[in-house]
């Protein structure tokens, strides 16, 4: 094997990428980003002891978390920046070793986790060191391998939304605190299956944290998301294209483009940025053009301007794309020959005036669709709607929820979620977030009584949102468990935030999710096995079967 990956729904034959990642990342990046992984690891074992000596570690740990997020599926294809961020790690290691000692701790490195102390000089190193320390490497115990890499990819998710929220100055120490305590934890052999198994619910805990952490980042910055229209079609000005997951880089961008002539909108999971109040105000915000993170290829083909990534959902365009040179990334994103834009320094905005100036250069977008969609059911809005919607459920007008949150997708088995939503009764409601709407948030599904059978929360970390309604509806109807709710869970997954999310929900006490369009290949059939006994875990089947499963 040349590489080994299987952190996504996508992995080959659904056990993992071995000769090119399906999401088009290259052995050589696959076998580096390894060797990050394993770097931070070793970080996070002398970070620990310095938040023991009540040392500052801010810089640690937003190393950590940027690490972290840069591994991400589709997030970062920028080999020379992964180069870079290695050998800023070795100073961020050395210089933590040093203020340590100076502490008076003695380090006895004998003692510690070989990723704690070693050190490489040049590129080549690392791709040596890469083939000790993949993911089949760290340990021969499949089970083992299995709890540590479910918690890996839930702090991977974690740190996205750590990174999110700490971009609107609102973090909690004790986030890091833990994705450090969890990172060293995956180096113990020490640690029995059990001990593992209550790391990885840890982390689902700490995934409600963080959620709800950058839900009040979020809505303290900009209000909170209202039912909205969105506009579909396009304007005759240039414009630029904003996609990912960053609200803070969508306010620079409104900031920087009002006055220019040049209109913004968003793609994919940007797309419940319409939903805030404070973006609202700015005229040049058009709405949104295309779909899911997938469809780039023929998206940006025909939107004519440049392309913003502030975070992952990149597909590297093919030799015959014509708008690889107006693809920018920001962030943690990044792509090999795309134009990247630095971070902002502290109390400043950061610098767009490049790509605006592309843009202005750029003819309008074609328009390859017209009319509006619905969103903005965040929790604060639906709770405005509570006496609506209990009078539904009391009624019978509303007979079940079906929480269809998530990922969406290429493949062609994720049509399910189209014909699924399309088979559903019409008294029933989809409660959504994630990217996963797009297969079927265009569908004349109609309302029930004035509420949409589509009830969009926004992004992937608001399915949040979702189970704050949850749980309200929970105290409503006065029930003593979350799942005697007349709620479904049919959620699609594809990276790894989605895998905090299922972890957040399965901490809350939530049971009975299907998962689809596979199970991850990273579960161990005796972890999977687990996850079936203690939490009702199951795959989808076909529409027919699980249309009768679900609503019997």
């Amino acid at each position: 094997m040349s590489m080994f990956c299987f952190q996504c729904q996508e992995a080959a034959k659904g056990t993992g990428c071995t000769i090119k990642g399906v999401c088009g990342k290259e052995p050589e990046l696959a076998n580096i980003m390894d060797v990050l992984m394993y770097q931070i690891r070793g970080i996070a074992v002398y970070n620990i002891m310095a938040k023991e000596k009540e040392m500052d570690t801010a810089a640690e740990d937003r190393f950590i978390f940027e690490s972290l997020f840069m591994t991400i599926t589709n997030a970062n294809f920028d080999h020379q920046r992964f180069i870079d961020k290695i050998r800023e790690g070795f100073q961020v290691r050395l210089a933590l070793e040093k203020r340590l000692e100076e502490s008076g701790v003695t380090l006895k490195k004998e003692e510690l986790p070989e990723a704690a102390t070693w050190y490489a000089y040049t590129p080549s190193e690392y791709e040596r060191k890469a083939q000790q320390v993949g993911v089949l490497q760290m340990s021969e115990n499949e089970d083992v391998r299995s709890l540590r890499e479910l918690t890996i990819y839930g702090l991977k998710g974690i740190a996205a939304y750590a990174e999110h929220a700490f971009n609107l100055k609102q973090e909690e120490q004790g986030i890091f605190d833990f994705i450090s305590k969890a990172l060293a934890a995956t180096l113990d052999d020490s640690l029995t299956a059990e001990e593992l198994t209550a790391l990885v619910l840890e982390t689902g805990a700490f995934g409600v944290k963080v959620m709800a952490l950058l839900d009040k980042a979020n809505t303290t910055a900009y209000g909170n998301p209202e039912i909205t229209k969105v506009n579909i079609g396009v304007r005759n000005n240039p414009a630029i294209l904003i996609s990912g997951h960053d609200l803070r880089d969508m306010e620079d961008l409104l900031i920087q483009t009002d006055g220019t002539g040049v209109d913004v909108y968003t793609h994919s999971e940007m797309l419940p940025a319409n939903y805030y109040p404070a973006f609202k105000k700015y005229k040049h915000f058009v709405g949104n053009y295309g779909s899911s993170w997938w469809k780039q290829k023929e998206e940006f083909e025909t939107f004519n301007g440049p392309v913003l990534f502030t975070t992952n959902c990149i597909v590297p365009p093919t030799k015959k794309a014509t708008y690889t040179d107006r693809i920018y990334t920001t962030g943690s994103s990044g792509l090999t020959g795309a134009i990247h834009i630095p971070d902002r320094e502290e109390g400043g905005r950061k610098d767009f005036s490049a790509i605006i100036e592309h843009a202005k250069k750029c003819p309008s977008p074609i328009e390859i669709e017209t009319g509006e969609i619905v969103g903005g059911f965040a929790h604060n809005q639906v709770m405005q709607l509570a006496d609506k919607v209990v009078d539904a459920v009391k009624s019978g007008a509303i007979r079940k929820f079906f929480v269809m949150a998530g990922c969406d997708g290429r493949m062609k088995d994720r049509d399910y979620y189209t014909e699924f939503a399309e088979a559903l009764p019409k008294d029933t409601v989809i409660l959504t977030a994630g990217c996963a709407k797009y297969r079927y948030n265009k569908l004349p599904l109609g309302d029930i009584g004035g509420i949409p059978r589509v009830l969009d929360a926004g992004q992937c970390n608001d399915s949040y949102s979702l189970a704050v309604i949850a749980l309200k509806l929970k105290e409503v109807f006065e029930l003593n468990d979350i799942n005697d709710l007349p709620i479904a869970y049919n959620i699609a997954w594809y990276e790894q935030k989605a895998v905090i999310v299922l972890l957040a929900l399965l901490s809350l006490g939530v049971k009975n999710i299907h998962l689809g369009p596979t199970l991850p290949a990273f579960l161990s059939p005796n972890v999977a096995k687990v996850l079936v006994e203690n939490f009702g875990i199951a795959p989808i089947g076909t529409v027919d079967e699980d249309m009768k499963l679900f609503l019997n």
